[in-house]
């Protein structure tokens, strides 16, 4: 009867502290709004002005401690329900003495105290963010985490320039991620894992220099950045949320710094990337619950500080070789419910084993708790060849690329000049008697009173005449009886007996009929 008295005793207790945390959906809709109708500007920023406007009527040791007063002032109003009272004491100026409140020597004033930490975990409280909590700018950690705050990151928390720690953790706020955050400069904790942030990932999450980023359990879709290699983290948390698309390659960066990656209950496709396997030093990776396919990658067995590994709940095939399985540091590997149809002997697991292994849910024949052929059939039919998944494809080797001969230039061709007829002792005599007084002048007019029907035959024929023997001398005695006075004058008189009325197609081709090599000698 006792027992049965304990139990419903403890069964109240049970539903009543249920009772006590439970929000509802109108409650936190409340509390949001109630937030924005406190919000002086839109984003949860301070104005400038913002601390003339408050007039405290209580004597401070400094003024740090008057805005920190101010500041937790304002979020006690900001409370809705606090079950386990502990902001009940919140009153009066020694804000030192507050419950979750810590207050140290100021970095920069050796006699002035200031709040250096509030931390509320597991306070159960309902309520929101303030924008006068940007004016704790002292505080080098603020620890919320399992309440029941609701709303938004006001933006005033930039304000916080000495922040190392931010853990707002299971709790029930909105909206994107808050970028807020990238702006804290010295930030090192960052934790927003349960509650209901939703949107893509910024890239300037991981360039920051954060030791743990931690944000599980919200509403984040999108793709994963691709400077996610970036990060320095320790620790990266991204589980259950709804990411999707490849696991990025520039993973194989954060080598030097981190020690857990999960990546669990996500919707990442594709091929595990062989980057994975230079994390080095990192000793448990979860990318359990995806739908990632094909292979694992042979650079797993680089891991050699690998402690805790899961890639079940996935579309893996293939075959688990021994090297994975006998990872110096592996203490525990599941890669249950997958796909694959040989493992190792090595890999089977078993009671007195080092490593924990888990093989259940595969296509593993002779092993108890496979899937069946049916089930295997399809997807074994269709292997993914990984080495051209868009997830892992090793960049293809460049074609070496042939250099273009250069094409010699041309030689210029030659011009041919038109043929002529060779020169004969008797034309080249008879054209001696010109005078070489004679100008040019002279000689067109004398080439003109040639008719234009005289061929060239009758030419030749007529220079035949002289004689082959006719001696230089008496050549030259005969051309100086052409009087060497004849002038230009005469010989235009000559060339006027043309009638104005002949073309210049007749003279021309009258003039043609003399030789070319005529001509030349004639004027020389």
């Amino acid at each position: 009867m006792e027992a049965r008295l304990s139990l419903a005793v403890l069964v109240v207790a049970v539903l009543a502290a249920v009772a006590v945390s439970a929000l509802s959906d109108t409650d936190a809709s409340y509390i949001a709004q109630r937030q924005l109708l406190s919000l002086k500007e839109g984003d949860g920023n301070l104005p400038e002005d913002f601390e003339f406007d408050i007039h405290v009527d209580v004597t401070f040791a400094n003024e740090r401690l008057r805005r920190a007063y101010i500041a937790l002032q304002a979020w006690r109003k900001a409370i809705y329900s606090d079950p386990k009272n502990f902001t009940g004491g919140w009153v009066g100026p020694d804000v030192c003495n507050y419950f979750g409140v810590t207050c140290t020597t100021a970095l920069d004033d050796p006699n002035a105290n200031v709040v250096a930490s509030v931390d509320l975990n597991g306070g159960d409280i309902a309520g929101y963010l303030p924008a006068e909590l940007g004016m704790l700018t002292d505080i080098a950690v603020f620890h919320i985490n399992s309440n029941r705050f609701c709303g938004i990151i006001p933006e005033s928390f930039s304000r916080l320039t000495i922040l190392h720690e931010f853990d707002v953790s299971n709790n029930r706020f909105v909206g994107g991620f808050p970028k807020v955050v990238l702006k804290i400069p010295v930030l090192k904790y960052v934790d927003l894992r349960f509650n209901n942030f939703e949107g893509e990932l910024p890239p300037g999450l991981f360039e920051k220099s954060f030791d743990a980023i931690v944000v599980n359990n919200n509403r984040f879709v999108g793709f994963i950045p691709e400077n996610f290699g970036n990060s320095t983290a320790s620790l990266v948390v991204l589980a259950n949320n709804e990411f999707v698309g490849c696991i990025p390659r520039s993973v194989g960066r954060m080598a030097d710094t981190l020690d857990e990656l999960m990546l669990l209950n996500n919707r990442l496709d594709g091929c595990i990337p062989p980057e994975l396997g230079e994390l080095v030093n990192t000793t448990v990776v979860d990318v359990s619950g995806n739908a990632l396919v094909g292979t694992l990658p042979d650079e797993l067995t680089n891991m050699s500080r690998l402690e805790q590994l899961d890639v079940s709940r996935n579309l893996l095939a293939g075959a688990v070789a021994e090297p994975v399985c006998k990872l110096p540091a592996l203490a525990n590997f599941s890669f249950a419910n997958n796909y694959f149809k040989e493992e190792a002997a090595a890999c089977v697991p078993t009671v007195e084993g080092e490593v924990a292994l888990d093989d259940l849910g595969n296509c593993l024949a002779g092993r108890p708790g496979q899937k069946t052929a049916l089930v295997c059939g399809p997807v074994l039919a269709r292997p993914v060849d990984c080495r051209t998944n868009v997830c892992s494809a090793r960049p293809s080797k460049p074609t070496p690329v042939t250099p273009t001969p250069v094409p010699k230039p041309l030689k210029p061709t030659p011009v041919l000049k038109p043929p002529t007829k060779p020169e004969t002792p008797e034309l080249a005599a008879a054209t001696r008697e010109i005078s070489s007084t004679t100008g040019t002048g002279e000689l067109a007019a004398a080439t003109s009173q040639i008719s234009s029907t005289t061929c060239a035959g009758e030419l030749t024929a007529a220079t035949r005449e002289i004689s082959s023997t006719t001696s230089a001398g008496e050549l030259a005695a005969a051309t100086r009886e052409i009087s060497s006075t004849s002038g230009a004058g005469e010989l235009a008189a000559a060339t006027s007996q043309i009638p104005t009325t002949t073309g210049a197609g007749e003279l021309t081709s009258a003039t043609s009929q003399i030789a070319t090599s005529t001509i030349t000698t004639a004027t020389s």
